[in-house]
């Protein structure tokens, strides 16, 4: 089973998604801080990350630099999930080395098909 990381502090939206992950084979593991989903990407080195950009702390635009400048994190892919939808909003995400962005409202129905896409995953 594939480990992934989800980076959300807001509840509602870690259960939707981690429900979305576990019905598709995914080990999940959590972090509700930037700091914290740092820790755990440089350690568990997962499959994927899952990254809130609204955290408390650290944001996950600066999360997501941090992880990419570290050794174990530098090819992990990394899913921006925002309700931020205003014009520069994509281009901030990309720029800090996501790979894609999710916008929020999550749609468990379809998450894991879209994160597929975004990282290149055919028939899991």
């Amino acid at each position: 089973m594939r480990k992934v990381l989800v980076i959300e502090d807001n509840k509602d939206n870690l259960r939707l998604v981690e429900y979305a992950l576990h019905r598709a084979g995914y080990e999940v593991i959590r972090a509700e801080r930037g700091e914290e989903g740092i820790e755990l990407a440089v350690t568990e080195k997962p499959f994927f990350i899952i990254m809130d950009i609204n955290l408390p702390g650290i944001d996950g635009i600066e999360a997501a630099r941090r992880i990419r400048n570290s050794e174990a994190g530098r090819y992990i892919p990394i899913i921006a999930v925002t309700s931020y939808a205003m014009q520069g909003d994509r281009e901030r995400m990309m720029a800090a080395d996501c790979n894609g962005y999710i916008e929020k409202p999550i749609d468990p129905i379809t998450i894991v098909d879209r994160i597929h896409e975004i990282i290149g995953v055919t028939g899991k």
